[in-house]
């Protein structure tokens, strides 16, 4: 560490009142969690769910589509009225609803109660993280300190911790209370919230200006009918994204003709480093969700393991991402983190043309410790990135467009690992898969390598 970074580092950790106001952490990082934690623990809910109602796969699959469908859309939009109206009172409204959803969920009568359930809970968890990147950009305006990686590296190592252990807490709490545990955790993690919030969030002035709702509208429209095509994409769905490019050529009208748009195209089109910013997330995430899902079921079928088992080969990969994290956090150093995320991607993926049936254990463990190292770094590249590049006046909102970028990846991983695994998940498939993510990574490394903006991004 240089004598300049050991100074700010020194000064920053002092109760000074110029440093960056503690206070603010707890509720930043319990409220931030709400979403991954609920991204997590259902995984190992929907078989018991099913159970209870009598529904198939196919149907408990909503469950994680519809969270997927209500964040993707609701953390822009709320993380536009972020920016506007403050983050308190979105984070309070956004809190206080996930304690409600969780009530619904754990008295839901029917199946389709328990998804409207997690529709509701997508939109509340949406509020925390816009509401933490507007806290995070205020307190560095307000102290003037350059750097605030270490905060932000807090909520990216929050969040993979809650991923990894939400599963297991997932399993502790079906085992203790059944499957309406999982929905009715969220009841005191929303008080510890709302307590939190009420009492360390600062108040903030309205920003009187009008809600661009049509605007909002036609993003939620163009937006959804993209992921539902995504979700399943086939030729006879093909008015999903005839339907989606209407409502984003709508969109396009109708942001470029008011004067306070929901997105100020004219702003993000011409940040041409931000939007470079949005793809990069996009590959990223295409590629680490393919891996988790795609080399999961390939552990499960075509190597034979069980799903116990499978979890815990993929053990490496969480574990070496939350180090990682940890361990480079407080350093932006963004370019650096993405060519070598970028690298080792590729490297990951290329292993897995190698892998057969019979391979080595320690070889399966080997390839998910590896991409583990890029799943820490990316991630966190890409949100300094984006703290740097996006308008203050609407960082919530860029913050939360950079999540839906994720999403998306999500959803295009899953098509591609049903295009890639018909009819079971066996080793043709896998390299079939592998050869897609190795495309992805190439395209993430040459998006990155001739930007030497991203290295004078830190003052």
């Amino acid at each position: 560490m240089t004598p300049r970074l050991a100074a700010r580092a020194e000064k920053a950790s002092r109760p000074s009142p110029a440093g960056f106001d503690r206070r603010l952490i707890p509720p930043m990082l319990v409220g931030s969690v709400l979403n991954p934690v609920n991204s997590s623990m259902i995984a190992v809910a929907l078989v018991p769910i099913g159970i209870a109602f009598g529904a198939p796969p196919a149907e408990t699959a909503w469950l994680v589509s519809a969270l997927y469908l209500a964040t993707a859309v609701g953390q822009p939009v709320i993380g536009r009225l972020v920016d506007m109206y403050g983050p308190r009172r979105l984070y309070l409204a956004g809190t206080a609803l996930v304690g409600v959803a969780g009530l619904l969920g754990a008295l839901a009568p029917s199946l389709g109660a328990l998804i409207a359930a997690r529709v509701l809970l997508g939109f509340g968890t949406s509020a925390a993280y816009p509401a933490a990147m507007r806290l995070t950009r205020s307190e560095a305006e307000r102290t003037g300190q350059d750097s605030p990686a270490g905060v932000l590296a807090a909520l990216a190592v929050a969040n993979q911790t809650v991923g990894v252990v939400g599963p297991a807490l997932g399993g502790l709490l079906i085992g203790l209370g059944g499957w309406r545990a999982v929905f009715t955790v969220n009841v005191p993690l929303s008080a510890a919230c709302l307590v939190l919030g009420a009492l360390r969030l600062p108040r903030s002035e309205t920003r009187r200006s009008r809600v661009d709702l049509p605007g909002m509208a036609l993003f939620a429209l163009l937006l959804v009918a993209l992921m539902l095509f995504l979700m399943h994409p086939r030729a006879d769905r093909w008015y999903l994204p005839v339907l989606s490019a209407a409502a984003a050529a709508g969109f396009a009208v109708r942001e470029l003709r008011v004067p306070d748009p929901f997105i100020d195209l004219r702003v993000l089109g011409g940040n041409g480093p931000l939007l470079t910013t949005y793809l990069r997330q996009l590959l990223a995430y295409t590629t680490s969700y393919a891996f988790m899902y795609g080399y999961t079921q390939w552990l499960e079928q075509g190597r034979g393991l069980s799903a116990s088992s499978a979890g815990l080969v993929l053990l490496p990969l969480s574990v070496t991402a939350l180090l990682v994290s940890t361990l480079t956090g407080r350093r932006e150093a963004v370019r650096a983190k993405l060519l070598i995320g970028s690298a080792l991607q590729i490297a990951g993926c290329a292993l897995l043309l190698l892998v057969r049936s019979g391979s080595p254990l320690w070889l399966v463990l080997a390839i998910g410790a590896l991409l583990g190292v890029p799943q820490g770094l990316i991630g966190l590249a890409t949100q300094n990135a984006l703290f740097r590049q996006a308008d203050p006046e609407r960082i919530a909102s860029a913050a939360g467009l950079l999540r839906t970028f994720m999403y998306l990846g999500a959803l295009g991983s899953s098509a591609a690992t049903a295009a890639f695994y018909p009819h079971r998940a066996d080793t043709a498939g896998l390299h079939g898969l592998a050869l897609f993510m190795l495309a992805g990574s190439a395209l993430l490394l040459a998006t990155t390598l001739p930007d030497r903006s991203l290295g004078r991004l830190t003052p």
